[in-house]
């Protein structure tokens, strides 16, 4: 496996709220994480950053993640523990109140492959050239989907397309969707909205499919590509690619 990760605070934000981080166990177990954090006086920085320490410092302690069971009892519980590191500052600091974060995260053995995640920030499997959404956003636009209101299309262009119904850190306790995946895959990307915000399927796929470009240049050229068409948002990618002889 190899993989690489980026973030860039766009063309628009005075600052950047993302965090995002790649780490492998003793066992060479890898985990890929990005959260997009929310909030005035810089917590949604505070908070992306909290979320994503404390995720990689859990993980990186541990020998291995066990079987796939084990793995998601882990996933949820160091999630879990992270909202209460969250929902404890925002309680002995008044001025982070509404402080939050979406947090997507995948974890890659040798034997399976989960995704998890709270918010808007997505993750997807890269297979057969095509790009494929895995996580399901938690916002008000995407239940409206759901629930057969709104068309996809209509979807992308509402003006309440990033209210979010769920986030790390709002409530005293959450708990993540946690998705088991087929391991035979060519890649996994995660990445905040401020990607897919700017650029559709085909143009990141376009990207990731060059094999004249080395996995930092991809991510790069991604961020490039975003921020010359606006650049609104904070842009984190964190991308992994499974050689051949993997499996």
């Amino acid at each position: 496996m190899e993989y690489s990760y980026l973030t860039d605070p766009g063309k628009v934000r005075s600052h950047n709220e993302d965090s995002v981080i790649i780490v492998e166990n003793k066992m060479g177990e890898v985990l890929l994480a990005v959260a997009d954090g929310m909030g005035g006086h810089r917590g949604g920085e505070i908070a992306s950053s909290i979320a994503i320490s404390h995720i990689g410092k859990r993980f990186q302690e541990t020998s291995s993640v066990g079987t796939k069971e084990d793995a998601i009892s882990f996933i949820k519980e160091i999630v879990s523990e992270a909202n209460v590191l969250l929902y404890k500052y925002t309680s002995l600091h008044e001025e982070s109140m509404g402080m939050g974060t979406t947090i997507v995260l995948a974890i890659v053995t040798k034997d399976f492959l989960l995704f998890g995640n709270i918010g808007d920030s997505s993750g997807y499997v890269i297979k057969n050239g095509k790009l494929n959404k895995i996580t399901i956003d938690h916002t008000l636009v995407s239940l409206l989907v759901q629930s057969g209101e709104l068309t996809l299309e209509e979807a992308k262009q509402h003006p309440k397309k990033n209210v979010l119904m769920k986030a790390l850190g709002a409530t005293s306790t959450i708990e993540m969707d946690v998705f088991d995946v087929e391991r035979d895959i060519d890649g996994v990307l995660l990445c905040s909205d401020g990607l897919t915000n700017m650029l559709d399927d085909d143009q990141i796929i376009k990207v990731i499919q060059d094999d004249n470009l080395s996995l930092d240049d991809k991510l790069k050229k991604l961020v490039t590509k975003s921020n010359n068409r606006g650049g609104t948002d904070n842009i984190s990618i964190a991308y992994l690619k499974v050689v051949e002889h993997d499996n």
